[in-house]
């Protein structure tokens, strides 16, 4: 007989809420066929069974379970039968347990944590032996402490007088409502976000040979199967520029002051899915062609929006672009950083706007930009610098040639 748990699938995931089961109570299942959808921090899981077997079903739909914990078991019939018989001796064993442990003289919790964390959890205030680490071997991190910061800050903000009354007073009409394992996600990274020391830079960008290559290509395109959109263009664009200044294709080590620039290039992309906010990663971008990124996002998009999207598909980035146009609006912005990264572009849409050329106004089309980034790692002249090589890859008629 064997047991299914949830098994740790990384990204720091600690829990899950078991979705769908495939299968029902007592089923017969063959090896690796996939009994249960498990919704996670990132992604939705699908669990498969190890042996092949009868199935006995654990955790109910809608239930929370933690990294470990038992959602099934699978064996023979007669196996499973041995087993209901078995939880009175075993839950007798287990009481005799408990009583030792509490009998015996409690031990010291082994703390790992370097000494820039320890001297972190001082500064802040927090009792290091309470913390959980979610770091190699269970070490204690500064995203740790920094996220129990923020959680005590919130529970410690007193409630105004008003607000206190106001949910008294419409009792009725008021619904409090659980978040999803997703929506939590959103909440943790944007904290997290918020803890890096951001500036912003904006510019506009003559996107008149861009629309015009888009245009010429789009009919030859489709037919291939390639929705060719303006995206794959300043995606190529922005990998160029991130090899120009590779500052931006960093995180920063607050533990050791070190910046860690990564030699390879995985685009992130911002996309709203039916149970929220999740970022897809183009792998290699740079090593692609424009047909080649077009298919990819298009797959990743038809994957987010029917909630198969695997983790392996939304890890690894080293820099992220947000495309705010997709959606219809928003002149500039001010996009959050996906932490741990130095960066985020934010791509608006493409408007027809007055333009001077020559002395000359014209109507013209222009591309709103704009550049987060961690002031820790790059200054605004960086910034600057930084978006000028973007821009002169975007109107540059040789590099919008390469389909």
């Amino acid at each position: 007989m064997k047991e299914i748990k949830f098994v740790d699938v990384g990204e720091g995931i600690t829990e899950g809420v078991v979705r769908q089961w495939l299968v029902k109570d007592n089923d017969q299942v063959k090896e690796d066929q996939p009994v249960v959808k498990v919704e996670t921090d990132k992604a939705i899981v699908d669990v498969p069974s190890p042996i092949s077997g009868t199935l006995r079903i654990k955790a109910a739909e809608g239930s929370r379970v933690k990294v470990g914990e038992l959602i099934a078991v699978i064996g023979t019939k007669e196996e499973l039968s041995q087993q209901e018989k078995a939880p009175a001796k075993a839950e007798n064993a287990a009481q005799q347990a408990a009583r030792k442990q509490e009998a015996a003289p409690s031990t010291a919790k082994e703390i790992l944590a370097t000494p820039s964390v320890r001297k972190l959890a001082r500064d802040l205030g927090i009792d290091i032996s309470r913390v959980v680490g979610t770091g190699p071997s269970g070490r204690i991190i500064e995203n740790d402490l920094r996220s129990m910061a923020s959680q005590a800050q919130q529970t410690a903000r007193p409630i105004p007088k008003f607000s206190e009354a106001l949910e008294k007073a419409h009792d009725e009409e008021i619904e409090r409502v659980e978040m999803s394992q997703t929506r939590k996600a959103i909440a943790r990274n944007m904290e997290l976000s918020a803890t890096i020391p951001r500036a912003v830079h904006m510019e506009l960008i003559d996107a008149g040979r861009l629309s015009r290559i888009v245009s010429e290509n789009k009919d030859r395109m489709l037919k291939k199967g390639v929705k060719l959109t303006f995206l794959p263009f300043i995606i190529k664009a922005v990998v160029r520029a991130l090899e120009e200044n590779p500052r931006f294709n960093s995180s920063y080590d607050r533990e050791k002051s070190e910046i860690i620039v990564k030699k390879y290039y995985n685009i992130g992309l911002a996309a709203e899915g039916p149970d929220g906010l999740k970022v897809v990663v183009i792998k290699d971008a740079g090593e692609k062609s424009i047909e080649k990124i077009a298919l990819e996002i298009r797959a990743l998009a038809e994957k987010i929006k029917n909630q198969s999207i695997s983790i392996e598909e939304m890890r690894d980035s080293t820099f992220t672009i947000t495309n705010i146009g997709s959606l219809g609006g928003g002149f500039l912005s001010v996009p959050m950083i996906n932490y741990p990264e130095v960066g985020i572009l934010g791509v608006h849409l493409i408007r027809e706007m007055p333009v001077v050329e020559k002395g000359k106004i014209k109507i013209g089309k222009v591309l709103p930009l704009s550049i987060a980034f961690d002031h820790r790692v790059v200054d605004g002249a960086e910034a600057v610098v930084f978006m000028n090589s973007i821009k002169g890859y975007i109107e540059d008629p040789e590099f919008l040639e390469m389909l």
